[in-house]
């Protein structure tokens, strides 16, 4: 069965941060057969929405608007001017992504990426807590915009809070509004699920976007990911989303230092993202092989 979905990238695959000047890719975007952009948000001032809107009109693409959630940006810190940061940078997110026409902003907005620790089930219990209080605020923002969040797993070696998909549909469960939703990450199933199927499963209708590449972060069909385990899960939820690439160059330094590229993962970015998404479509429509 043919999954009835459409493709995006991220910008991220060549450069960082997005700015006026990133539109210049959607033509290539465009041309190499994405139905979608994935426009990461690093600093909002960047963003010029009337611009990047009339790009997006021209070369005829989707907008995807994924948050990034720098130790600045701290939902669980123990000092509240950081969810106060954070609480503001992501009304400039909904802002930008309702300007653009989007339909949600994207990511692990639950804490800062990074913030990796052995701590203490009492402290555990209190970041949690105030996970749940933030982003029930987040929700009603998001709700005033006419926008959903995706929230997402990070593996292990990101985030000390939600590593898997059930802590990830009972953090959803405890925020308990309508506009708390699910963005799954191959990368990061790959190194935390036991099933890709099953994470997808626990998702089910909560499930609004999705996000690929390799277990190495590479071109999606070179590694070691269970493809047709992934794919199971999407048909049996109805998914009929964007996938989208995300990997990232690693000719960016601050960028590459962030995710731990340290080296190409492709002969070139464009071949990353032409000789990916080919996969993909094969993969969407059963004409590929099986690992």
């Amino acid at each position: 069965m043919a999954l009835q979905v459409t493709f995006g990238v991220s910008t991220w695959l060549w450069t960082s941060p997005f700015n006026s000047d990133t539109i210049a890719l959607f033509p290539k975007i465009k041309a190499l057969g994405f139905d979608a952009v994935e426009i990461p948000v690093e600093d909002p001032k960047l963003v010029d929405t009337k611009l990047v809107s009339q790009a997006l009109s021209d070369h005829g693409l989707k907008p995807l608007i994924c948050g990034a959630f720098g130790p600045s940006r701290d939902l669980t810190h123990d000092d509240p001017n950081f969810h106060y940061n954070c609480l503001d940078y992501l009304a400039e997110c909904f802002r930008i992504s309702a300007e653009l026409g989007a339909k949600f902003v994207a990511g692990p907005m639950y804490s800062a990426v990074g913030k990796a620790r052995l701590v203490s089930e009492e402290q555990k219990k209190v970041e949690w807590e105030r996970a749940v209080n933030n982003l029930q605020k987040v929700c009603q923002m998001a709700a005033e915009w006419g926008q959903e969040i995706a929230l997402e797993s990070l593996n292990r070696f990101e985030t000390d809070l939600i590593n898997n998909t059930r802590e990830l549909m009972q953090l959803i469960a405890d925020i308990n509004h309508p506009r708390a939703k699910v963005l799954l990450d191959g990368f990061h199933l790959s190194i935390e699920e036991r099933s890709l199927e099953e994470a997808v499963l626990l998702a089910g209708d909560k499930l609004i976007h999705v996000q690929v590449s390799e277990n190495h972060r590479g071109i999606p069909g070179t590694g070691q990911t269970h493809w047709d385990s992934f794919k199971k899960g999407l048909e049996a939820v109805g998914y009929k989303g964007c996938i989208s690439i995300e990997s990232f160059t690693p000719n960016v330094q601050e960028l590459a230092g962030a995710v731990c590229i340290w080296k190409p993962l492709a002969p070139s970015q464009d071949h990353f993202a032409e000789q990916g998404l080919a996969f993909l479509k094969d993969w969407a429509r059963d004409r590929f092989f099986t690992h």
